[in-house]
């Protein structure tokens, strides 16, 4: 699949998410809808806003990194608009019952940036030069 393609295939699927989501909001009452009503509501803005997070933070690193792998620029746009809508419906999670305070916030971004630092730092173990190369395929026997 082309980066092309996939822009495309989530763009569509974004424009559903947001019309979706705005029939939520205006055809469910939180008040009777109960914890179905404010799942799908949550839901349905979290991945609405992981679409556009993702499309916006991949045109913007598709246009700054030219020399970057796509696959690198898939996922690195892939987790941080996953970040950045999880401290949205974070924060409208915590406002709905009263608890959005700067602290609050702050504790939350954090927490994010914590991760994403995680997820940023996190390589897989590569052979020093120190030690000898490995050897070719095949079997080699030993020197006696």
């Amino acid at each position: 699949m082309t980066l092309k393609q996939l822009s495309l295939i989530i763009l569509a699927a974004t424009a559903i998410l947001w019309l979706s989501w705005v029939l939520v909001l205006f055809e469910v009452d939180p008040t009777t809808g109960g914890w179905a009503g404010l799942l799908v509501f949550y839901g349905s803005l979290f991945f609405s806003l992981l679409g556009s997070f993702f499309l916006s933070v991949l045109v913007y690193r598709r246009l700054t990194n030219k020399t970057d792998l796509e696959y690198k620029i898939v996922s690195a746009s892939l987790r941080q608009s996953f970040f950045f809508a999880l401290v949205i419906i974070g924060a409208l999670f915590l406002q709905s019952r009263h608890f959005l305070t700067w602290w609050n916030i702050i504790i939350l971004v954090l927490g994010i940036g914590a991760l994403e630092y995680f997820f940023l730092s996190f390589k897989r173990a590569t052979p020093s030069s120190a030690e000898p190369p490995s050897p070719p395929g095949g079997y080699i026997p030993p020197d006696f």
